[in-house]
């Protein structure tokens, strides 16, 4: 895939620094700061409320910061959002596609939005490799939990976005439908240089599909690392004990103190500490 002339190669496709946001007395996130390679998957961590769904957010230019900066794809977005968000999109079972709508029409409208070339060739090509043919020409509010998923999914990548959001991306799917859309996503990945960065509670999902995890706690980023970096860390045997270790503030944190688990920690996939 032509790399675009705003953005080197090596180029982070995220870039976070000191991102804040406050809801009158509430600081849902507290002065976060992350880069998110490109053509990488990330993980974002947290119990509910931790501050994920509000970052996410901001990084669609859905919110905007009480302060920090936001750079996607070489764009501020605060200040010049636009271009980026033509070369993103998003994904959540939790966001409502139009029920009046059919499948086709739903993802015909999405791709004309993004002004996708031959925009009937690529809904027959998702429908295929996603399992809608059966209920392509259903309307969208008579679905099932489950073919929502899968359409939010197909929606999200209609433009074959460069960077690609994603909430609970399996949610309501049977164990063997998660497990190809698993696959499909990181072939996407591969095939078109495609950054994830995505939340999620299914750690399974996390271990399988993520090369960085950033685990935030109370509006802050409290740990980093690649999945099985933290399983060494915390000295557990999979992410889900891990996150129950962060979530709970047992383990390493109740061991080492607060330090150890209160600071925000910026370390890359090769566990070096960042600048």
């Amino acid at each position: 895939m032509t790399v675009p002339e705003t953005v080197k190669e090596d180029t982070p496709s995220i870039v976070v620094r000191d991102l804040v946001k406050r809801y009158g007395k509430v600081l849902a996130v507290d002065g976060i700061s992350f880069e998110i390679k490109k053509g990488s998957i990330t993980a974002l961590l947290g119990g509910n409320g931790a501050g994920k769904t509000t970052t996410i957010s901001m990084l669609l230019g859905a919110l905007k910061p009480t302060s920090g900066s936001i750079h996607v794809l070489g764009h501020d977005m605060e200040k010049n959002r636009y271009p980026a968000l033509q070369r993103m999109n998003f994904s959540s079972p939790y966001v409502d596609l139009p029920g009046a709508l059919t499948v086709r029409q739903c993802l015909r409208v999405y791709g004309k939005l993004y002004n996708v070339p031959d925009v009937e060739n690529a809904i027959d090509k998702l429908a295929e490799d996603l399992d809608l043919s059966e209920f392509i020409d259903r309307k969208v509010g008579r679905l099932s939990a489950g073919q929502k998923t899968r359409v939010s999914v197909a929606k999200a990548l209609v433009n074959k976005p460069e960077v690609l959001l994603l909430d609970e991306p399996t949610a309501s799917l049977d164990p063997d439908t998660a497990d190809r859309i698993r696959g499909y996503l990181d072939g996407f990945r591969r095939d078109y240089g495609m950054t994830f960065l995505m939340a999620s509670h299914n750690m399974r999902e996390v271990e399988r599909l993520c090369d960085n995890v950033l685990m935030m706690k109370r509006g802050k980023i409290v740990d980093q690392g690649t999945p099985q970096q933290l399983i060494t860390r915390y000295g557990r045997a999979d992410m889900e004990e891990v996150f129950l270790d962060i979530a709970r503030g047992t383990g390493r944190s109740s061991e080492q103190g607060d330090e150890a688990q209160g600071a925000v920690r910026a370390k890359d996939p090769d566990g070096e500490q960042a600048a």
